[in-house]
This record gives structure tokens, sequence and C-alpha cells, in this order.
């Protein structure tokens, strides 16, 4: 296998097999991810579990996710490890413990479970950008990302239609099983085509390489972070509590919730692409990435709020239009943020910029399903739950926006070396 440094021709078969299936292992970590959401009213009904309960469960997978992350431990292990059998062992992990929640009896267990998955899945981010730096050249590494990325919208769309049916005629705990089972098949076609080789690796000054109390400094990366983690409690929000609201309030019956909720889903994913899209088109044409990225970030987000009507709504066809409506305007947000804080961070710095960013943004999966499942609770309906998220959407337009400064490439001091 060739590494980043070979040749500026198209992508061998080789790669092409390699991204096919770090394609697939995004969307198979979202759709592990998400499948607790499908069924949780089933799982609520047979647990015996509290609107509040039903949230720690669902917010569960992000402790240990955002935890591993944030604190780097994924990342060392992707950099100090053979990094495409850390993917499969943390493949292989996440499988089982997707498997073995279809047998969970009680909330401790799926609870267990659930941080389980987390650890799993925390290794997969850090070992994608590995490998494409390893093995995928500069200039194919924008559509090797953005492919990536349409996966994990996908994921949640995908899951959200097949498993509501599945859970309809078999119900909940069959569908983990064999989902768990389903998805460890991914790891042989792995085994017979991941990269093997030496990996190539650059060694930087270490005077020139900032460090985390560099990138702490700047406001721009408190600003970033702050902005991800709101637009990420929007997306936790839907993902998680969306298919609950409509039954729960819609009244909508498992098959109905399924179409509805993966087709909001899959408009979020088309529309990331068509902004990505047209973002790097106005750039082309001349335009600052500060204009750019700051119009499509502010414009996506404070649209979003479009959400808050659609639990005011009666009539069903209204509501469902706002929500689509709501879905088009986070899809704007999304291709954006990853590329302001690339712009910022620099090539010495956008690892432990995008880390430390992706972490803390990550703790929205913890409050998202926690905070909207003890307001259902407490209030009996979502509509405070809705509003929270709306509000939270308009305060990320404004950390990225008005928080971040200029969008160009942050000048780090040099550190003195002995």
């Amino acid at each position: 296998m060739t590494t980043a440094a070979a040749g500026r021709g198209p992508l061998s078969a080789g790669q092409w097999r390699i991204l096919a299936l770090l394609i697939a292992c995004s969307f198979i970590c979202l759709v592990d991810r998400t499948n607790l959401s499908i069924g949780a009213t089933d799982i609520q009904r047979d647990l015996h579990l509290t609107d509040y309960r039903l949230g720690l469960l669902l917010s569960a997978f992000f402790f240990t996710y955002a935890a591993f992350q944030l604190l780097s431990i994924a990342g060392w292990l992707a950099d100090r490890f053979n990094v495409c059998w850390v993917l499969g062992a943390g493949f292989l992990l996440w499988s089982a413990a997707t498997a073995l929640s279809g047998a969970a009896r009680t909330f401790a267990a799926f609870f267990a479970l659930r941080l389980l998955l987390g650890i799993g899945e925390s290794v997969a981010y850090p070992a994608y950008a590995r490998i494409l730096v390893n093995y995928f050249p500069e200039h194919h590494r924008g559509l090797a990302n953005a492919l990536i990325d349409a996966a994990t919208k996908a994921g949640p769309s995908v899951g959200t239609l097949l498993g509501g049916l599945f859970m309809l005629h078999y119900g909940w705990r069959p569908f983990f099983i064999v989902l768990g089972f389903a998805g460890a098949a991914w790891l042989l076609p792995w085994y017979r085509w991941m990269p093997r080789g030496q990996s190539v690796a650059t060694r930087q000054d270490p005077a020139a390489v900032p460090s985390v109390a560099d990138i702490l400094r700047r406001r721009s990366a408190w600003s970033t972070a702050l902005g991800q983690f709101c637009a990420n409690y929007f997306w936790y929000f839907l993902i998680t509590w969306l298919p609950g609201y409509l039954e729960k309030e819609r009244h909508f019956p498992k098959d109905k919730m399924a179409f509805f909720g993966s087709f909001s889903f899959f408009l979020i994913g088309i529309v990331s692409v068509t902004s990505g899209w047209l973002a790097d088109r106005w750039i082309r044409r001349g335009a600052t990435p500060t204009l750019v990225r700051k119009t499509f970030a502010g414009t996506g987000l404070a649209l979003s709020t479009i959400i808050l009507p659609v639990v005011l709504a009666r009539d069903e066809r209204t509501a469902m239009a706002l929500l689509f409506a709501a879905c088009v305007a986070f899809g704007i947000y999304t291709p954006t943020i990853f590329a302001m804080t690339q712009t910022l961070a620099g090539p010495l710095a956008a690892g432990k910029w995008t880390g430390l960013q992706n972490g803390f943004a990550n703790l929205a999966g913890v409050a998202a399903p926690v905070l909207t499942g003890w307001i259902v609770q407490v209030t009996g309906q979502f509509y405070l739950a809705f509003l929270l998220a709306a509000a939270i959407a308009l305060a990320g337009a404004a950390f990225l926006t008005l928080g971040v400064g200029r969008i160009e490439q942050v000048a780090f001091p040099v550190r003195a070396t002995d």
C-alpha cells in the first residue's frame, strides 16, 4: 500500500477499498450509536424506566465516548499502536456491546453496555484521521472526509427507518442482537484489505508545535468548542428524542415514526453535502473564509430554531413540514465547523485543537438526553425541551459568528528549547 507521500494520480483500487471500508465503518458506527433511541419507548416499557432514567440511558454512551477523546486516550491508542488493529479492536468491542444489549434485563446492565459502546467507538475518528493522513494524499482527503461524514448522516436515517420497521415485527431485543452480529461481519474484509506496512510519520520541531495551553489561550478555540457544543446539543436532541417525541406526543405508530424520523436525518445529510460544495465554490470565486464559514454556520444554526413551532403546531402536516425545514437549516451548518477549525489551527495544531474541541462538544451527548428526559418527566410534555434546543442552537450561532474572529491561521508563539 502506498502512503500519502506517493504520486498525484487517482486513488488506487486498494485505496478505494480502504475508503469504502471506512465509510461502512462510519455508517455502522452511527447505526449502533442511535439504535437505542429507535427502540426507546419499547425499552422504557419493558425495563420499567422513568423518562429521567431513559434519558440517563440515552446519554450513557457519551460519558465514555467524550471522556476517552477529551482525555486523549483514544488518540494515544491510535498513535501508539498499529492503528488498523486499534480500529478493529474498537469495532469488535462496540459490536459485542450492541449484541449483548439485546439480552440486558436491568437498567444497570444496559447502562454498562452503553458505556462499553462509547469506549469502543471513541477510537473511530482518531483512527480514521491517522489512516487518511498516512495512506491518502492531501489532494484526495477532502473527498475521503466528505464521504465518511456523509455516512454519519446516513446511519441514523437508514437505521431509524429499517430499525423501526424491524422492531415493529420482531421487537427491540432481536434488533440489537442481529445488528451486533451483522455489523461484526465488517471485520472480515477489514482484516483482508486493511493497510499494512510501516506508516509514514512526520517529525516536527517540538518548539513549533503548539501546546494545549497555547490553544486554550485563544478566544476562537473556546468559541468554536462552545459553538460545536451548542450545535451538537441540537443534533443529539434530535437523534435521541425525536423518535420518542413522534411516538409519545404525536402518537405515531412505529412504522410512521420510522419514516418521518428517517427522512429528517436524510435531509440533513443531503443538505450538508450540498452546502459544503456551495461553500467551497463561493471561496473559489474569491470570498473570504471568514465570510463564507460564518454565513453558513450562523444562518444554519439560527434557522434551526424553526424546530420550536413543531411542538406548537396542531396540524400534523404543518408540524412535519416545520421539522423538515429545521433539518434543512441544520444541514446548512454541518459542513462548516471542522473546516473553520482546520483553517484556524493550521497543520501544526489541527489534531490537538480538533480533539479538544470534539471531546468537549460531545459532552452535549450527555446533556441533551438527560435534560430532555428530566424535562419531559417533570412537565409531562416536550415543549420546554424543544424551546431549550432552539435557544442553545441560537447561542451556537452567536459563538461561531461573534465569538470567533477572522478565520485565518492563528500565529502561535514559538517556545524556547534547551
